[in-house]
């Protein structure tokens, strides 16, 4: 035999004999694979989570565009039911100021009222509601006292005499009522 040959023996030898692995060796073969085990398990549970990361952010910046959108649309188009509900109102007007020259008082007088309630038909469908304390107690954050009168019939602090009607719009107060506020006889 060569030395080639016997080199090639001894290596196919060494190759067909089983490997023996030292205790030690095995435990921290074990350990390196339940570590490899538990890398890949996170790598895949932050992948996952940086996925849900990025759609929490898409979703949040198109919640961003449609509020944007819609606060423009509002701003652009709040007053479109308002507009068309005094459009009535504007052309009753228009009809009154053409027809001044050659109508006569009671006539103008009867299209002033139908004007008046047209407008305060349309105020009411936008939800302005009228104002009239007369009699109620005087409210600082309602009434706007113009000043006190003495009434021996009127309960003190009452609001005795309305000057100018109030208005609310859905609850919120857009002029206050200027009264007269009633007190005792002196």
């Amino acid at each position: 035999m060569t030395t080639n040959e016997s080199r090639r023996d001894a290596a196919a030898e060494a190759a067909a004999e089983p490997t023996t692995v030292l205790p030690e060796t095995a435990a921290q073969l074990v350990e390196l694979e339940r570590l490899s085990q538990a890398l890949a398990e996170s790598e895949e549970r932050a992948r996952s989570h940086w996925d849900q990361y990025l759609r929490a952010v898409a979703d949040l910046e198109n919640v961003r565009k449609r509020a944007a959108r819609d606060v423009e649309a509002a701003n652009r188009y709040g007053l479109e039911k308002f507009a068309a509900e005094l459009l009535p109102v504007r052309d009753s007007l228009e009809l009154a100021v053409q027809n001044a020259a050659t109508a006569d008082a009671r006539s103008l007088v009867q299209g002033q009222e139908a004007t008046l309630k047209l407008l305060s038909r349309a105020l009411e469908k936008l939800g302005v509601t009228l104002i009239d304390p007369l009699g109620e107690p005087f409210d600082p954050a309602r009434h706007d006292a113009m000043m006190m009168q003495d009434s021996a019939t009127a309960e003190p602090n009452s609001v005795l005499k309305v000057v100018q009607p109030g208005y609310e719009l859905n609850g919120r107060l857009l002029r206050p009522a200027r009264v007269i506020v009633a007190r005792a006889p002196a």
